[in-house]
């Protein structure tokens, strides 16, 4: 019997080992809104500037703005782990740490446009997200 619910459970892809996303973390919550500087962990390049109004978009830094499906592995108030599959073939496992409300260590690694990524970002807040203009183009 328990050869055989190994077997599903691998048939199935362990789904039985992970949740579908449904869009709340417990670790993700803790993040403050506001802008962000976030680097790579060991590279000279300047960080990049990111207003963060939704932190799930620290899930996929390698995929932004690509519908994925995600499947929580683990998540409490000091991070969360979750795995992802992109509709247009890429893939990641990204883990997200809360050091504070302000600032956060993201190991992330997968494939993107063909090839593998394994990057370790960290990340802090700087201030409030500048304003949006109301003026119309």
């Amino acid at each position: 019997m328990i050869c055989a619910g190994f077997a599903a459970l691998v048939m199935a892809g362990g789904a039985a080992m992970a949740a579908p996303d449904s869009g709340a973390s417990v670790a993700l919550s803790r993040i403050e809104r506001g802008q962000y500087e976030i680097s790579v962990v060991g590279s000279t390049a300047a960080p990049r500037s990111v207003c963060i109004a939704d932190p799930a978009i620290l899930l996929q830094m390698q995929h932004p703005g690509v519908s994925c499906a995600r499947f929580v592995m683990a998540d409490g108030p000091d991070g969360t782990t979750v795995s992802y599959r992109c509709a247009s073939g890429g893939h990641g496992r990204t883990v997200v740490t809360i050091t504070t409300p302000r600032s956060f260590d993201i190991d992330t690694q997968g494939i993107a446009g063909g090839a593998p990524f394994d990057l370790n970002y960290q990340g802090r807040r700087v201030g409030a997200c500048p304003a949006r203009s109301t003026a119309s183009r």
